[in-house]
């Protein structure tokens, strides 16, 4: 019993480890490589068209005006957000198209890359608030980042969303 708790213990803190040390870029679209674009477009078929069953236009015209946040893991994306200013999707800034590969989900990545995500627009385009689109099931994941709702449930794609919103309180 010891020998396996202590196995569990090494592998849960080395999985903790590369977390902390996992670093997210956040890049223009005109600074993304070709293949860190394709990873990205990649990652973003895989789960919201293949594992969500949701067949959609993902390219949507709005890639090339956003910031895309992204962390790499032994060489491969496994988690990106797109952030956008007002009058793209929105008329408030905003993160969407957010996405944990299976493999990392459960690890806090998702909540990180998240805070991350609110910290640099918050710093670059100090906005009063972020506006973004959450799947149902995610609800109370945004509101434990400070998101509340601001809209009924609304189908996008198929699938319930809530509107909800993120006021930058620094003021």
């Amino acid at each position: 019993k010891n020998h396996y708790h202590c196995t569990t213990n090494r592998s849960a803190l080395s999985a903790l480890l590369h977390l902390v040390n996992m670093t997210f870029k956040f890049k223009h679209f005109t600074e993304l490589t070709t293949s860190e674009l394709y990873d990205i477009l990649q990652l973003r078929a895989e789960i919201f068209v293949v594992e969500q069953d949701c067949v959609y236009n993902d390219l949507d015209g709005l890639d090339k005006d956003a910031i895309h946040q992204f962390a790499e893991k032994d060489g491969q994306i496994v988690a990106y957000s797109r952030l956008l200013k007002p009058g793209t999707r929105f008329n408030d800034y905003s993160i969407g198209r957010v996405v944990v590969k299976e493999s990392e989900r459960g690890t806090g990545l998702g909540i990180r890359m998240m805070e991350e995500a609110k910290t640099y627009i918050l710093k670059n385009w100090q906005p009063d608030k972020i506006k973004i689109s959450a799947q149902k099931y995610l609800r109370k994941f945004y509101e434990d980042l400070g998101f509340k709702v601001v809209t009924d449930e609304y189908l996008e794609d198929g699938i319930p969303h809530y509107g909800m919103l993120f006021e930058n309180q620094a003021d």
